[in-house]
């Protein structure tokens, strides 16, 4: 390992943008539909809830408290880093070696949870090694990354219980091989309830008042709304100097701990919905601070909208300088077909430069009301079949998380891949015949070996005329995580079409190989 000293200054976002030129106001999307359909849609640009005019009364003014420097210790390079598989770019690499992310949590800032280790070792237990940390504050018995002075927080003072949980987070995580995917700035919670305790609210900080940051004390509006000032500080919309180096304070010093991990994956937001320069600025910000500490890190954003054709979404699918790779975790609202070909459909858009397409969120629980328990669990595998590059069962109530049932699927999916090559291996359903709709999915490289997927039993002819040797045909029961290797049988090359059928209904798999 390689250790480098960083001194981190909170700076002027002005001067880091200087020569960039003036500010401009980029469309935002629509708010996400109600209702899980894809349905054409026309931007509207977004807007903050008010422009800041700096000549104007009610404009920040000289009396903020300025933000205090962050002052890193020594960043220790870490040996083990997530990076983009070379050999298939539409895959992640870590070690080394190729890796496919699969995971599963009882909640989506993981780090606040009592006995986190223990929670990573159960994922670990059934082959899980990924998980979402948003940098959350707004559950019971969650504390904020700031410290009180007083009735009020001090956004100079740090939190040490916070930052400190988060630091364990992440080495325990990196202790087991497990990839966390961070959202910076957790968007809920800023806005409704959770906004009146945030400490960026000017009523509760003793740092600015809503005069001088030109922030809301209430904001009662759901997030698509976009009608809080916070997330329009940048230099290319509202350039506000009083909230944004408290902004960048809050960002350096979650650097200062996580640029010694290897195993983070940096997504700005969490479902948002405000002007693509918030997360490009934020994006190439944690880039920089990164490159300064000799550390390489890869960025995203996630979009509230569920339909991938969304002009919000080309922000990230079109701008590969600034995201190198895509989360598109809102797609998995969607179902059957249109679940799958929504993705394909994106994952051939970026064929010319193949980037990791993550789902570090499946909705589908009956306990919520995103879809059933079968929804999120044929999301999950659907997705894996369709090439992309992780998927990880989203928190209760809205996703399985962890429950006994992710974790039979997720123990089953590693079962499956670890016996294969996936990372060779491509979306092959036109190899499927005789195949109703949402029947059987198939992923293969047709020389070598092929996987398909029964998601309730049925029949299917493949198509194996490319295959080159011969090979073994072998089913995987997932509903119980069982290969029935003595009914095994063998495939010459020679022959052109395999006929398979499911010894009975339920989840199966079957992989010739």
């Amino acid at each position: 390992m390689k250790t480098v000293k960083l001194l981190v200054v909170t700076v002027s976002a002005a001067t880091l943008f200087a020569g960039c030129g003036g500010p401009s106001r980029e469309p935002a999307a629509t708010p996400a539909p109600t209702e899980p359909a894809v349905v054409a849609q026309e931007a509207e640009p977004a807007q903050p809830a008010a422009a800041v005019d700096e000549t104007a009364p009610g404009a920040p003014v000289d009396e903020a408290t300025p933000a205090a420097p962050v002052i890193m210790g020594p960043i220790t390079v870490p040996a083990k880093t997530i990076e983009i598989y070379p050999a298939n770019r539409y895959y992640w690499r870590y070690d080394g070696k190729p890796v496919l992310l699969l995971g599963g949590s009882v909640e989506d800032n993981l780090f606040q949870i009592p006995d986190v280790a223990g929670h990573l070792d159960l994922l670990k237990s059934v082959g899980g090694n990924y998980v979402r940390c948003t940098m959350s504050s707004r559950d019971e018995g969650n504390v904020w990354a700031f410290a009180k002075d007083g009735d009020k927080y001090d956004l100079n003072k740090f939190n040490d219980e916070y930052w400190d949980k988060f630091a364990n987070f992440l080495k325990a995580a990196g202790e087991r091989d497990i990839i966390a995917q961070i959202e910076v700035w957790a968007t809920f919670d800023f806005y409704r309830e959770p906004w009146g305790l945030n400490p960026f609210n000017p009523k509760n900080n003793v740092n600015y008042t809503a005069e001088q940051s030109g922030l809301p004390e209430e904001v009662t509006t759901h997030p698509t709304r976009t009608e809080n000032n916070f997330f329009w500080s940048v230099p290319a919309e509202n350039n506000q100097q009083t909230v944004l180096q408290y902004q960048q304070r809050f960002v350096d010093k979650l650097l200062s701990i996580s640029l010694n991990y290897g195993n983070v994956l940096y997504c700005m937001d969490n479902e948002t919905s405000v002007t693509p320069q918030w997360g490009k600025y934020w994006a190439e910000y944690i880039k920089d601070k990164a490159a300064e500490a000799g550390v390489v890190v890869q960025t995203t954003e996630m979009w509230d909208n569920w339909n991938l054709d969304h002009p919000q979404h080309s922000n990230t699918f079109d701008h590969p300088e600034t995201y190198s790779f895509v989360d598109i975790s809102q797609n998995n609202h969607l179902s059957g077909r249109q679940h799958w070909d929504n993705a394909q459909k994106q994952r051939a858009r970026i064929a010319d430069n193949p980037r990791p397409l993550n789902n570090v969120k499946i909705y589908g629980a009956d306990t919520g009301k995103y879809g059933t328990d079968r929804d999120g669990i044929e999301r999950f595998w659907r997705n894996i079949f369709g090439g992309l590059a992780s998927a990880r069962f989203h928190r209760p109530t809205s996703g399985l998380g962890l429950n006994e049932k992710a974790q039979v699927h997720i123990k089953s999916m590693r079962m499956l891949t670890d016996r294969m090559d996936i990372f060779s291996c491509d979306p092959n359903n036109n190899l499927l015949m005789e195949r109703d709709e949402n029947e059987a999915y198939c992923i293969a490289n047709p020389a070598a070996e092929y996987a398909v997927l029964f998601r309730d039993g049925g029949y299917v002819v493949l198509d194996t005329s490319a295959l080159q040797k011969d090979a073994k045909v072998i089913w995987l029961q997932i509903s119980n995580s069982k290969w029935k290797d003595k009914t095994a049988i063998d495939l010459k090359a020679s022959e052109k079409q395999l006929i398979l059928r499911c010894p009975k209904g339920d989840y199966w798999a079957v992989l010739i190989k």
